[in-house]
């Protein structure tokens, strides 16, 4: 007996580390997207072009938890840095910044990149639009395929490594709708489908890569976006542009509901391709929604569509004085707000969507589970 207590103890001792240690379900991680996944793309290429720095890099910006400016559009971590977290990897390097090794991943979003091509709004007169940086999805795989030597050398080495990979395509085609005035709405609806052709297709070249996991997040809800909120009430349309349950802009939400309903259906498609292979629907959607419909229950002030960084006006928001703009105030608690400078959201939210595409239930099939089987 005197020799059994040690052994439990240390038998219990053993299986309590076993919990404590992270998960290392995949070796690295590769990311494309917008301003929801940068994490500093976008201050390397302002600096090449010898720009004014962006908001990012200042303060309040990265103030929750990096204590300092991260070149990330939040108050702290994104949802990409707390996969990294839960697999025990290191958080992504910008791959523009070309610091160091990328073995571990790399993060290709920038801030206001599109699934379209630039060339394609002005060719629609959708808007004025330009991108001299080339930072849309297709330039993002581009630089995937750039770094590619790097990583792996022959057929089967590239499969057996991206095998491993956790890759993540998007949040990425906000921005193709946001740049679109509401009188221009009904003709974006009929283009959503070019829309998921592009995500699609990249998604398809990344499988053929040897990708074996694939995130694919859907469209959050656009008109409950702060910024879309106060030019939509400049214009003085009537109560009924307007949910009554949220506040927010329907028909900026319809768009989203018609984008995420063709996304599935494509992940379904690509499922049937790809047997061998775990193709994720992540929903941006519901979430968010419960946020904006019942914020008390996770947390948050009873006016969600409020900014937490921001001046002035119905939803403390400025287009003209953002974020990091002298005289802007910060919440006291931005943990308590959904969202974080009018475009994007704070890392409260971030955690909890985070959490449950990783575990459920708003990821179909949640990401750990899809690794176990």
């Amino acid at each position: 007996m005197k020799h059994t207590i040690p052994f439990i103890l240390s038998l219990f001792l053993f299986l309590l580390s076993i919990q404590l240690i992270p998960s290392h379900a995949f070796d690295s991680i590769f990311s494309f997207g917008d301003s929801y996944t940068d994490t500093g793309n976008l201050n390397v290429l302002a600096k090449k072009l010898k720009s004014s720095p962006m908001p990012s890099d200042n303060l309040p910006y990265g103030q929750t938890f990096f204590r300092r400016p991260s070149h990330r559009f939040s108050d702290g971590r994104l949802i990409v840095d707390f996969f990294a977290e839960e697999f025990g990897l290191p958080y992504l390097k910008p791959y523009l910044g070309k610091n160091g090794s990328f073995r571990q991943g790399a993060n290709f979003a920038v801030e206001g990149a599109t699934a379209l091509d630039p060339t394609f709004f002005k060719e629609h007169n959708l808007t004025s639009y330009e991108d001299p940086l080339s930072t849309s999805l297709s330039s993002q795989l581009q630089w995937f395929k750039e770094l590619k030597p790097s990583l792996c050398q022959t057929t089967k080495e590239c499969r057996d490594y991206f095998s491993r990979s956790l890759f993540i395509v998007g949040h990425i085609e906000g921005r193709d709708y946001v740049l679109v005035p509401s009188s221009k709405l009904p003709m974006m609806v009929s283009y959503a489908a070019k829309i998921i052709q592009i995500i699609a297709g990249i998604i398809k070249e990344l499988l053929d890569q040897g990708a074996q996991t694939v995130v694919v997040p859907g469209n959050m809800l656009i008109g409950c976006l702060p910024a879309k909120l106060d030019v939509f009430d400049l214009y003085a349309y009537d109560k009924s542009s307007y949910d009554p349950k949220t506040g927010c802009i329907e028909r900026y939400n319809t768009l989203s509901r018609h984008h995420n309903y063709l996304l599935l259906k494509a992940v379904k498609e690509l499922r049937v391709n790809y047997p061998q292979a775990k193709i994720i629907y992540a929903d941006f959607y519901e979430p968010v929604l419960n946020f904006v419909r019942f914020p008390q229950r996770y947390g948050f002030i009873s006016k969600p569509l409020v900014v937490c960084c921001g001046k002035g006006g119905k939803y403390n928001y400025s287009l003209i004085e953002t974020c990091s703009s002298p005289n802007v105030t910060v919440c006291k608690n931005p943990s308590t707000y959904l969202n974080w400078d009018g475009l994007r959201l704070t890392e409260a939210a971030y955690r909890y969507i985070a959490n449950s595409w990783l575990k459920g239930p708003y990821a179909d099939p949640p990401i750990v589970d899809a690794h176990k089987n």
